[in-house]
């Protein structure tokens, strides 16, 4: 069965630096392994890819990548740069291979121009966001440019964690706590609520978003989300569909990527529907025989398995 990674990371020598917060996060020998990993794009990678039977990976810029420049016109230059290199390589191996663009993120404008030279240009599928920027989270104003870009596009923006603004409290004296441990996913969640509640769904009903991890929890709590809504003192805040479920419903995909595990995927079946969910391996970072065998043995019908393979990657990404 042909099968997409949806959630390959990948890094330069010039933008890994970005990458020194994470690198704290890690032990210090898994780190260095992945590190060499992220800078093979088509060596041991492909050798992996075959091995593992996976056939496509859409390969995507590391945690947190071009959003930890704090100079925006650095941003442009590099963002640029990078996707030029990912349409060059997927060029080289196009039937291995599709990838999301970097986005400068500091230059609100720069960005949505590039998430258009990148798709229609370069032929890249999306983009992928590293969290926030400089603090700022894609529900501010100045970036519903992008938002709408990617609307008019037609392709989805994948939101991946990375180290938050700060730490907070209940985690400040158990460190083991940041990171993808724990943190990253409750951030993550969290900033996709802010997207529900700050209106970019309802400015941009198309839009698609796409999380990995199984959703960052939140198709395990879309009964609560509406139960408590109805609960909550709105703050003045309307939402056109409802409740916040029907956003996750309508706006959201999710990926496997790092979770090789059958009742979380059997959970987000039943509560988003398996239209909705894509395969991913979070290669380097977990072991993509692991995660393909995973699929291959989930307890789930054919048509599902079929669809979360390839299938819904087909049709969203247009590969």
């Amino acid at each position: 069965m042909r099968t997409i990674g949806l959630e390959e990371h990948f890094v330069t020598e010039e933008l890994a630096g970005y990458g020194a917060g994470t690198s704290t996060i890690a032990a210090p020998a898994v780190w260095a392994e992945a590190s060499r990993k992220l800078l093979d794009l088509t060596g041991e990678r492909l050798a992996a890819m075959d091995a593992a039977g996976l056939d496509v990976q859409v390969l995507s810029l590391n945690s947190p990548g071009i959003q930890a420049e704090r100079d925006p016109s650095v941003a442009v230059t590099r963002a640029a740069a990078v996707n030029d290199l990912l349409a060059a390589t997927i060029a080289q191996h196009p039937t291995r291979f599709a990838g999301f663009a970097a986005l400068p993120l500091q230059d609100p404008q720069a960005a949505a121009k590039e998430l258009e030279r990148a798709v229609t240009q370069l032929g890249l599928r999306g983009a992928l966001v590293n969290a926030h920027t400089q603090g700022r989270y894609l529900d501010d104003p100045a970036l519903r440019v992008v938002w709408e870009y990617a609307s008019g596009l037609d392709v989805p923006l994948y939101l991946h964690p990375a180290n938050g603004v700060d730490t907070p409290h209940v985690l400040a004296d158990h460190p083991v706590l940041t990171g993808p441990m724990w943190s990253w996913g409750c951030d993550t969640a969290a900033h996709t609520l802010r997207l529900i509640f700050g209106g970019v769904f309802d400015e941009f009903p198309d839009a698609k978003l796409l999380l990995g991890h199984m959703g960052e929890g939140l198709p395990f709590v879309l009964w609560r989300l509406d139960s408590r809504w109805a609960f909550h003192d709105h703050h003045g805040i309307d939402l056109a569909r409802g409740n916040p479920s029907e956003y996750l419903r309508h706006n959201l995909y999710i990926t496997t990527s790092g979770v090789c595990d059958a009742p979380p995927l059997l959970c987000s079946i039943l509560a988003l529907g398996a239209d909705r969910i894509l395969f991913g391996t979070d290669y380097p970072f977990e072991d993509m025989a692991t995660a393909t065998a995973f699929l291959a043995a989930a307890p789930i019908s054919e048509a599902d398995r079929a669809k979360i393979a390839h299938g819904n990657a087909e049709r969203l990404l247009k590969l």
